[in-house]
């Protein structure tokens, strides 16, 4: 899920679009689970995803960079700035109820 590089981490990720509410959920089959509140439609899930887990991780968006899986439910994202760690914990501060962010 997570996997740590020079300077930040990669973080498999996994999207429900069309949410409620946006934000980190916990983990699920091995990859982050963050809900948006956009449809996946002209990239505006991938900018609500940069934008939600730049909050949660606190970095600025210019940090968060999708790596693969811009049409999929499945993402690799680049954070950089961030340990692990800190990932991990976020993922499990909000293990089981949504962010409003």
């Amino acid at each position: 899920m997570i996997h740590p590089t020079d300077g930040g981490v990669f973080i498999d990720v996994r999207v429900i679009p069309r949410a409620t509410k946006s934000g980190v959920a916990g983990a699920r089959d091995n990859a982050l689970l963050v809900r948006l509140n956009a449809p996946p439609v002209d990239g505006a899930a991938n900018a609500e995803l940069i934008a939600v887990l730049a909050r949660a991780l606190g970095v600025p968006k210019r940090a968060v960079t999708l790596v693969s899986g811009e049409r999929s439910r499945q993402k690799r994202v680049r954070v950089m700035g961030v340990t692990a760690e800190q990932v991990a914990e976020v993922a499990e501060k909000t293990g089981s109820h949504e962010t409003t962010e």
